[in-house]
């Protein structure tokens, strides 16, 4: 893929983002997330569902919203939200992470491209990228990013699960307790 070709598919995908986060802002203020919320009205499949979206950047904004207008016991919702964005993860680690890593990638020089990746295999690059991902997906930024570190570092299956699930616990009981202090 040619570099200027690659970095406006990046940007597309930027752009695509925001306006997410836009229709999302826009459908919570409308009622809509709330409607939805309540059609399904168990916390738990509610929970579920919203963790899901809650790993990908196109849909982090709307299920963020989602998982705060959940009415239910804060720890519930969190545990319930953080195995759905668990199954989230792995569905992004298998099949799309290969479109976000490669735009980023090509879109670079191809000789930094290739300094990035040798040194995700060396000595302190090689546990440093697991840790940035992980901390990634602790934070409300989009776990693509994450689990594009954690593949090209060749994070295994074993370390994944267990991590994901535990920074995508933190970081929905960070999310909730903050809005609720709102």
């Amino acid at each position: 893929m040619k570099i200027n070709k690659a970095r406006k598919e990046l940007i597309k995908d930027l752009v695509l983002v925001i306006v997410g986060g836009f229709i999302a802002f826009a459908l919570a203020k409308l009622g809509f997330i709330d409607w939805l919320v309540s059609l399904v009205g168990n916390v738990v499949v509610s929970s579920f569902l919203a963790g899901i979206f809650f790993t990908s950047a196109f849909s982090i904004a709307p299920a963020a919203i989602a998982l705060v207008h959940i009415n239910g016991p804060t720890q519930v919702v969190a545990l319930w939200g953080a195995l759905g964005a668990l199954c989230g993860d792995l569905i992004l680690f298998y099949f799309i992470r290969d479109r976000f890593a490669d735009h980023l990638l090509h879109s670079l020089r191809p000789s930094f491209t290739r300094h990035i990746l040798t040194s995700l295999h060396l000595g302190f690059m090689k546990w440093l990228a697991p840790v940035l991902g992980a901390l990634i997906i602790a934070s409300p930024l989009p776990d693509e990013l994450a689990l594009t570190l954690m593949g090209i570092s060749k994070t295994k299956l074993a370390i994944l699960i267990p991590v994901a699930f535990v920074m995508n616990l933190i970081g929905i009981l960070a999310l909730l307790n903050f809005f609720a202090y709102l």
